[in-house]
C-alpha cells in the first residue's frame, strides 16, 4: 500500500506593517481638518486679513494631517506619480512616506534645498512640436503641494468668477457651460488668445512680488524657480519662467495673471 503524502499546509505572507498603518490612518478626518483650516484661510483672505492668512497657514504647513495629505498626493493620487525627478525614485514605500511628511515639516525647510529638475520634452496634442516639462524630485514635488494647501485658497478668494483653468473644484464643462449661458439669448464675439511659451517666459520677479506671502513661503517659492534644469547631464539655470510639471506650477501661473 502507497504511503498517504500529508496534504501541504501553504503558510499566508506576512502582512506589511508599515503597509498597514499607512492604509489605516484615518484620511477621512486628515481632509476635514485641512478643508477647515482651507475655508479660515479664504474668510481671512475675502476680508483682506493678512495677519490672520499668513498665521493660518503657518498652522497648515505645521499640520501633520496636512504634510501626511501632500505625501499622499504626489506618491498615489497624482497621475505623475511614476515619472522620477533627478533622483530617479518613482515609487515610495509606505515607511518611506512617513518620513517624507517629516522632510517637509516647516522647522527643516532651511535645510532642504530644491533640487534641479529633470527636463523632459513631450509632444502637444495635434502639433509636431514638443512642450518641455520639468520633474522635481519626490520631495519637492510632497513640498510642493502642501505650500499650494496653504495658498491656494488665499488667491481662490480674489480670483475672477469666470476662470476656470487649474481651479479647485472646477472643470472645461463648467466653462462650457459659462459659455453656453452668456450666448444663449444673444451672439457674441468669441476671440480665441494664445501665450506663446506661457510658463516658460513668466517673469520670477513679478511672481514672487504678486505672492505677498510671508517669508519662509517667498524664500522657498523662489527656490524653486532657481533650482535650475538638468538635461542630458548638463545643467541650465532658470532666469525666467517657472517649470511645467511641478505641483505648484498652475496655480502660480494664475497668481501671475
Amino acid at each position: 500500500m502507497s504511503e498517504m503524502k500529508a496534504p501541504k499546509i501553504r503558510q499566508k505572507p506576512l502582512p506589511d506593517l508599515a503597509s498597514e498603518s499607512w492604509r489605516k490612518l484615518p484620511w477621512r478626518k486628515f481632509e476635514q481638518h485641512v478643508y477647515r483650516l482651507q475655508k479660515r484661510i479664504f474668510r481671512a483672505s475675502q476680508h483682506g486679513n493678512t495677519q490672520a492668512v499668513h498665521k493660518l497657514q503657518k498652522l497648515l504647513t505645521k499640520s501633520r494631517a496636512a504634510r501626511l495629505l501632500a505625501v499622499r498626493r504626489v506618491t498615489q493620487d497624482n497621475q505623475g506619480k511614476n515619472t522620477a525627478g533627478i533622483d530617479g525614485i518613482k515609487a515610495v514605500a509606505p515607511q518611506q512616506r512617513l518620513t517624507l511628511a517629516e522632510q517637509i515639516h516647516p522647522k527643516v525647510w532651511q535645510d532642504n534645498r530644491p533640487r534641479p529638475v529633470r527636463r523632459v520634452w513631450i509632444p502637444k496634442p495635434g502639433k509636431a512640436e514638443k512642450r518641455p516639462l520639468g520633474i522635481p524630485v519626490m520631495r519637492d514635488r510632497a513640498h510642493q503641494c502642501l505650500i499650494k494647501l496653504a495658498l491656494e485658497p488665499e488667491w481662490e478668494a480674489h480670483f475672477e468668477p469666470n476662470s476656470y483653468g487649474f481651479r479647485p473644484g472646477r472643470c472645461a464643462q463648467d466653462a462650457k457651460e459659462a459659455i453656453f449661458n452668456a450666448i444663449r439669448y444673444q451672439p457674441k464675439y468669441v476671440l480665441d488668445a494664445d501665450i506663446s511659451g506661457c510658463f516658460d517666459n513668466i517673469s520670477q520677479t513679478a511672481l514672487l512680488q504678486k505672492l505677498h506671502s510671508y517669508p519662509a513661503i517667498q524664500r522657498t517659492v523662489k527656490a524653486w524657480l532657481k533650482a535650475g534644469i538638468m538635461e542630458d547631464g548638463g545643467f541650465q539655470e532658470t532666469l525666467k519662467g517657472t517649470p511645467q510639471g511641478g505641483v505648484a506650477t498652475p496655480p502660480t501661473m494664475l497668481q501671475k495673471k
